[in-house]
């Protein structure tokens, strides 16, 4: 079989690939503004469709009581992806604008792979637990907890990873016995279409049981949070849209998950090495043109140590230009679309105004006449008040911040509505410690250490979200929990 994205990709709907019943609609090279092809735009129509083949699929067969089957589909759809690697390659570059060297990492080949952690856990889950004898009320009574699938899983997926989004959404629903309507973003309707392909002609999946809707129109998002059929809806996506989600959430009670907006902290202690650190949060900050929930947006130095932080990181990040994704050395690639270049663009305005002093960057790459490129950027100057500093901006743009030690510094990187992830850097453990304790936040890396795999739990808190994907809490997201007694 050959993958078929740019010659109108379906929607996958009750197990059959059907023709949007809006038409279609163009996708775009971000890195050279080309339409590359179509994608089907779906209707509230083909929405509704696909939640009610969705419903009938959970409650008409045997998939969410079977899970030795659901096992040996993951590893099934494991193998076919693999199959097709060099061609999701080439669709993830060109749709997404991800440098050719992330592809063989989390924005593709990592999140495929991950589909044998779901299958293991499907197979090795205790679905059933002995809670043990007891007697409430003076009557002699044997208990045991079950756990099962939530129902039906409406999934709403972001442009900036699709791959890895997708499959942390799909990977954990479908090991736990759910069934799943995906609305992937309309700037990236290949790569999950393409899934839905692969799912219809290379598994055994049964129909229903996966369903993706690709469409321009954001309303079917909120169809899907709104409509009684679904029982849980899974967004990853800004702070302000996962709000409106948990609202229309709200008055069918459907279960949430939510995994939002960051601003995370790059922590420099003084006792670190200033320089070296500085220019790894450089770097960091420029992987995929900034376009990370969990990138470390601000960095936070002594401020002794400022001067010579902001010398280190500028040289880091003037080095690294925005280039071809499809080159294999490019780090930078571009912003997914003209108007995220233009939003990033407007907060580097509003950095000046504001007082800040551009050190590095700034604008577009000379050397780029097409695309929707930015070059890194590196803004001083300012304290944590500022909005660049508060904000999440989602573009290659790093802001370097005083710190007046350690209490100071977890002061700082707690000061943000966020609190995804964040970074410290130090050379006394007690210390590094003490400011992991602090600062509040899902995730942290000390000295360079990476939390990113399949098994970790992944979330923030405060506004960057409710709840944890990948990992052991990811998968339990997906499960209801049913107690039974009976007599001793």
């Amino acid at each position: 079989m050959t993958l078929r994205p740019a010659d109108s990709s379906a929607l996958l709907v009750d197990g059959k690939l059907i023709p949007g019943s809006g038409g279609t609609f163009e996708v775009l090279n971000p890195a050279t503004e080309e339409v590359v092809g179509l994608a089907a735009e779906g209707t509230a129509a083909d929405m509704d469709a696909a939640i009610g083949a969705a419903r009938r699929a959970f409650d008409s067969t045997d998939w969410s009581r079977d899970p030795a089957f659901r096992a040996r589909c993951l590893r099934q759809l494991c193998d076919a992806l693999q199959s097709h690697i060099e061609e999701l390659r080439e669709i993830t570059i060109d749709e997404v604008g991800a440098p050719a060297m992330l592809t063989r990492g989390p924005q593709l080949e990592g999140p495929i792979e991950d589909l044998r952690y779901w299958a293991d856990l499907a197979e090795n889950y205790s679905w059933e637990s002995d809670l043990g004898n007891a007697t409430p009320m003076g009557i002699p009574t044997a208990r045991r907890v079950l756990k099962e699938a939530v129902g039906v899983v409406g999934a709403i997926t972001p442009w900036n990873f699709p791959h890895q989004i997708n499959f942390a959404k799909l990977g954990p629903a479908l090991a736990a016995g759910n069934t799943v309507v995906l609305k992937p973003a309309p700037d990236t309707p290949w790569c999950a279409a393409v899934v839905g392909q692969v799912i219809a002609e290379e598994t055994d999946i049964p129909a229903g049981v996966v369903n993706i809707v690709t469409s321009t129109d954001h309303g079917l998002g909120a169809q899907l949070a709104a409509d009684p059929r679904v029982d849980l809806i899974s967004f990853t996506g800004s702070t302000a849209t996962g709000k409106a989600v948990m609202r229309t959430a709200a008055d069918s009670l459907k279960k949430v998950f939510l995994e939002l907006g960051g601003k995370s902290a790059f922590v420099v202690l003084d006792d670190a090495d200033v320089a070296a650190a500085s220019s790894v949060a450089g770097f960091s900050v420029c992987v995929h043109a900034g376009q990370g929930c969990a990138l470390t947006t601000r960095l936070l130095v002594p401020r002794a140590r400022y001067d010579e932080a902001v010398a280190a990181t500028a040289a880091a990040m003037s080095g690294i230009r925005a280039g071809d994704p499809s080159n294999p050395g490019t780090v930078c690639g571009p912003v997914i679309s003209a108007r995220q270049r233009d939003r990033v663009e407007g907060y580097l305005k509003l950095a000046v105004e504001e007082g800040g002093t551009i050190v590095t960057g700034g604008g577009r790459p000379a050397d780029r006449e097409r695309g929707y490129f930015v070059e890194p950027t590196l803004i001083a100057g300012l304290d944590n008040s500022a909005r660049v500093a508060q904000e999440e901006i989602f573009g290659p743009v790093l802001v370097v911040l005083p710190h007046d030690g350690d209490d100071d510094a977890i002061r700082i990187a707690n000061e943000s509505p966020y609190g995804l992830s964040g970074a410290v850097w130090g050379t006394d453990p007690d210390r590094v410690n003490l400011v992991v304790a602090g600062i509040r936040t899902g995730t942290l890396s000390v000295n360079g250490g990476v939390w990113y795999s399949a098994d970790a739990p992944f979330g923030g808190y405060k506004q960057s979200g409710i709840g944890r994907e990948m990992g052991v809490a990811g998968f339990e997201e997906y499960l209801e929990t049913k107690l039974v007694a009976g007599p001793a």
